[in-house]
C-alpha cells in the first residue's frame, strides 16, 4: 500500500526549500534474444501487469500520481496567460500567404553578401550555405535548381546502397523531385520565382503528410490504414513558396523514441560519426539537414524530436509555442504536446521556414488566443538593445546535471560570453518538480499516442510495429484514467511555476541534452533496443516546451572531446519565439564555436 502525499498549492510552495534530485531512471538495457524474450513477456496478460508496475514503482509513478493529493485542478491542454508585447519586432498576419509573410521575414533580416562568400576563400573554416547563397547562385545563374536536383538525387542514391541500410528518406521519387526543379528553374529563367524559398530543397518528416507520398511514421503499415489526399497545412505552405520537397524523411517509428533507431527501414547515421545515432524522433530530417543535403526540414516534437537530433547533429531546431502552427494533415494532430517546427543549418534560415509555415488552426484561434506572430528585425536600432536587456534563468544544478561536462562547460561559457559582450544578466532560479514533470509528460504523451493506435493495434497491426515501439505501448497501456487526470492536475500546477518564472527572466537556458550523440550498440540495428537512462539523458531539459507547451530552440555551440556537436535550449514565453530566434542569432554570431564539416557532407549547391 502507498502512503498518500498531500502536496501544498503551487503558489504557497517555498522554493527555498526545493532540493535537486539528480534523475535515476530504473529500467533494463536491453538489445537482441533479451529484448524479444522481454517484450513477449511484457504482453502476456497479467504477466506484463506485473512487469509494469514493477518498472512504475521503481520510477515512483504511484507515488507521484496515484498516491499523492494534488490540489491544482486539470489543465487538458496548455493555456496561457496574456503577455507582454515583444520588443524589435515586426508582426506577420497569419491569414498573409505564405510567400509574402517569407518576404517580410527576409526584410527583418541582417544584411548579408552572398557574392563574397560564392567567391571567398576556399581555405576558410567550414560554413553551410544559407537559403540566401541558393537564391544568390539561381538568380545569378551560376547553377540551376535542376543542376542543384541531380547532385541531390546521386547523393541519395548512394545513401540508399549502403550496407547496412541507413537511409535518408523512405519515401523518394526522383522524377517528383526533377519535376518540381524544373518548374523551379523555369521560374528562375523568367525572373519571377515565387519567394526566397524558391527551388529550396526541403524534407518532410515521415508523419506529416506529403502528397503524393504516403505517411507511415516510419512502420511498416500505416499507410495501408491512412489514405494522404494532400499535403498538410504546413508543407501546402512550403509548397506555394516554391520549395522543393524531396521526399519523407526517416524518423522513430512513431515518434516514440529518442535515439532514430529504426529496425523497419534502417537507422539513420550522425553526419558526424557514423556509429552514433542522430537522436530522435526526426532523425532523418536532422540528418539530411545535417549533411548539406537540404537547407531545412519539417520535424514534429512532441517529446523534444525536433530539438535532441539538432542538437546532436549540429543544426537548429525550433520548437513553437503549442498551437502557434496547424498540425492539420499530421500523424500527432489530436495532441496536447507536439507541434510542427523547422530544423536548418541556421538561425536565419530556421526563421524564414518559420514564417512560411507558421498559423494556428481555426479551432486553436478560438481555444487558445494566439498573440500575433512575430520575427526579430535585425534591421531596426532597438534589436541590439533588445539583447542587452535580457535577463536569462539557469538553475544551476539541473543545468550541470549532464553526462559529460563537456556540456555544462560549453553552454556555461556561452551564458559568460552573452554577458561580456551584449550585457545580458544571467538570474539564478528553481524549478520544482521536475520529477513530477517527467512523469506528467510520459503519462500525456503516452496516452494520447495509445489512444490514436488502439483501433489498428487491436486490429492486429500492433504485432507489426517494432519491439521498442511494443514495449513503450506495454507501459502506456499500464496507465488509467485517474493517472492521465493527475497528470493535467500537474500540467496547471507546473505552468503556475514557470509563469512565475517568468515574472523574473526572460528566457530559460539549458543545455539542449544531457549527453552527445550516444553509440549504436551493433545489435540494436536489427532489432532495435530498450534503454531508458539514455533516453532520460536525452530528454533531460526537453520536456517543459512539450507538456507546457512553451516555445524553445537549440542552437549548436560547439563539441565536446570526441568532436560531437553540443547544443544549448533557450526556453521562452508562450507566443514570444522572436524572443528566443533573436538570441539564438547572437549566440550564433559572437558565441558558438566554429563549425566543424561533417564527416558525411555533401555540397550540392558547387558540387563540390
Amino acid at each position: 500500500m502507498g502512503i498518500k502525499r498531500v502536496m501544498l498549492p503551487a503558489s504557497e510552495v517555498d522554493l527555498t526549500a526545493v532540493k535537486y534530485i539528480p534523475e535515476n531512471i530504473q529500467a533494463p538495457h536491453l538489445t537482441g534474444f533479451w529484448f524479444k524474450f522481454f517484450l513477449n513477456l511484457a504482453e502476456v496478460p497479467g504477466i506484463g501487469s506485473l512487469i509494469m508496475n514493477h518498472l512504475k514503482n521503481d520510477n515512483k509513478f504511484d507515488e507521484k500520481l496515484k498516491y499523492t493529493v494534488i490540489p491544482e485542478c486539470p489543465m487538458f491542454k496548455p493555456e496561457f496567460p496574456p503577455q507582454e508585447p515583444e520588443p524589435a519586432v515586426v508582426s506577420i498576419e497569419e491569414d498573409a500567404k505564405p510567400e509574402d509573410r517569407v518576404e517580410l521575414a527576409l526584410k527583418c533580416l541582417p544584411e548579408y553578401d552572398p557574392a563574397s562568400n560564392w567567391s571567398g576563400d576556399t581555405t576558410a573554416s567550414f560554413r553551410y550555405w544559407k537559403i540566401r547563397d541558393y537564391a544568390y547562385a539561381y538568380r545569378s545563374k551560376f547553377t540551376t535548381p535542376s543542376m542543384v536536383a541531380e547532385r541531390f538525387i546521386s547523393a541519395i542514391e548512394e545513401f540508399n546502397n549502403k550496407n547496412p541500410t541507413a537511409p535518408l528518406l523512405i519515401s523518394f521519387d526522383p522524377d517528383e523531385v526533377r519535376k518540381q526543379a524544373a518548374a523551379s528553374t523555369q521560374r528562375f529563367e523568367q525572373g519571377n520565382p515565387l519567394s526566397i524559398l524558391d527551388g529550396i530543397f526541403m524534407a518532410i518528416k515521415d508523419d506529416i503528410d506529403c502528397y503524393s507520398h504516403p505517411s507511415k511514421g516510419a512502420t511498416a503499415w500505416m499507410h495501408e490504414v491512412r489514405e494522404v489526399k494532400k499535403d498538410a497545412v504546413s508543407v501546402s505552405r512550403l509548397r506555394s513558396c516554391g520549395a522543393i520537397l524531396v521526399g519523407k524523411a526517416n524518423m522513430h517509428e512513431l515518434g516514440l523514441g529518442t535515439t532514430g533507431n529504426n529496425a523497419n527501414y534502417g537507422t539513420t547515421r550522425n553526419p558526424h560519426d557514423p556509429d552514433r545515432y542522430t537522436g530522435g524522433s526526426s532523425s532523418g530530417p536532422a540528418a539530411i539537414v545535417a549533411s548539406g543535403l537540404c537547407s531545412a526540414a519539417l520535424g514534429t516534437d512532441g517529446g523534444g524530436s525536433v530539438r535532441i537530433p539538432s542538437s546532436l547533429c549540429g543544426v537548429v531546431g525550433l520548437k513553437s509555442t503549442y498551437g502557434r502552427t496547424d498540425m492539420t494533415g499530421s500523424l500527432c494532430d489530436d495532441g496536447t504536446v507536439a507541434i510542427i517546427g523547422p530544423i536548418a543549418t541556421t538561425v536565419e534560415d530556421t526563421i524564414l521556414v518559420y514564417a512560411a509555415i507558421l498559423g494556428s488552426s481555426p479551432a486553436d484561434r478560438i481555444s487558445l488566443r494566439p498573440s500575433l506572430p512575430c520575427v526579430p528585425n535585425f534591421s531596426s536600432q532597438e534589436s541590439l538593445q533588445s539583447v542587452e536587456s535580457l535577463r536569462l534563468g539557469k538553475y544551476t544544478e539541473w543545468f550541470n546535471d549532464v553526462f559529460s561536462t563537456d556540456i555544462s562547460d560549453k553552454c556555461g561559457n556561452v551564458l559568460s560570453r552573452l554577458s561580456e559582450k551584449h550585457g545580458c544578466e544571467t538570474v539564478e532560479i528553481v524549478i520544482p518538480e521536475l520529477h513530477e514533470m517527467r512523469l506528467a509528460h510520459v503519462v500525456s504523451i503516452g496516452s494520447e499516442a495509445l489512444c490514436a493506435l488502439n483501433p489498428d493495434c487491436y486490429d492486429g497491426k500492433g504485432e507489426r510495429l517494432t519491439y521498442d515501439t511494443r514495449t513503450n505501448l506495454a507501459l502506456f497501456r499500464s496507465f488509467t484514467a485517474a493517472d492521465y487526470v493527475a497528470a493535467q492536475r500537474l500540467r496547471r500546477r507546473l505552468m503556475y511555476f514557470h509563469m512565475e518564472i517568468f515574472k523574473r527572466v526572460d528566457i530559460i537556458v539549458t543545455p539542449t541534452t544531457g549527453m552527445t550523440a550516444p553509440i549504436i550498440p551493433p545489435g540494436a540495428l536489427k532489432v532495435g533496443e530498450t534503454n531508458l537512462q539514455v533516453t532520460g539523458n536525452l530528454m533531460r531539459f526537453i520536456i517543459t516546451a512539450n507538456l507546457l507547451g512553451l516555445p524553445a530552440v537549440t542552437v549548436p555551440v560547439g563539441y565536446d572531446k570526441q568532436g560531437l556537436p553540443i547544443g544549448i535550449q533557450l526556453i521562452g514565453r508562450p507566443w514570444c519565439e522572436a524572443s528566443i530566434l533573436r538570441l539564438a542569432a547572437a549566440i550564433e554570431e559572437t558565441c558558438a564555436e566554429p563549425k566543424k564539416k561533417p564527416l558525411q557532407y555533401y555540397d550540392i549547391l558547387k558540387g563540390n
